[in-house]
C-alpha cells in the first residue's frame, strides 16, 4: 500500500469504477463527507479460499448416528391415514 488517497463522497459517486479501480492500484481510499472520513475502500490482498463445505468435518454426535437413521415417515401418508379416521 503506498498511501491513501482520500475522496469526497461525490467525487465516488460520479466516478465509482474509476475510484475502485484506484483503490485496487495504490491499496486503499478514504471516503469523505462534507471533509470528515466515513467509508474506506481497501483493495482485497488475498486469493479467496475454497468452499468450507468441501473441507468441514462431521460433528461427533452426527458421525454416531450416521447410518443408523432410518428414511423417516412418509407425511402424506400420515395425513391421510389421520384424515381417514374422522
Amino acid at each position: 500500500m503506498c498511501h491513501m488517497k482520500r475522496v469526497s463522497l461525490r467525487e465516488l459517486h460520479q466516478g465509482t469504477g474509476a475510484w475502485v479501480r484506484e483503490a485496487v492500484r495504490i491499496g486503499a481510499l478514504t471516503i469523505t463527507d462534507r471533509g470528515k472520513p466515513i467509508a474506506r475502500i481497501t483493495a482485497i490482498s488475498e486469493e479467496p479460499r475454497g468452499n468450507p463445505f468441501q473441507s468441514r468435518t462431521l460433528r461427533p454426535g452426527y458421525a454416531k448416528l450416521r447410518g443408523k437413521l432410518g428414511a423417516g415417515a412418509d407425511s402424506t401418508a400420515i395425513l391421510t391415514e389421520d384424515r381417514a379416521k374422522r
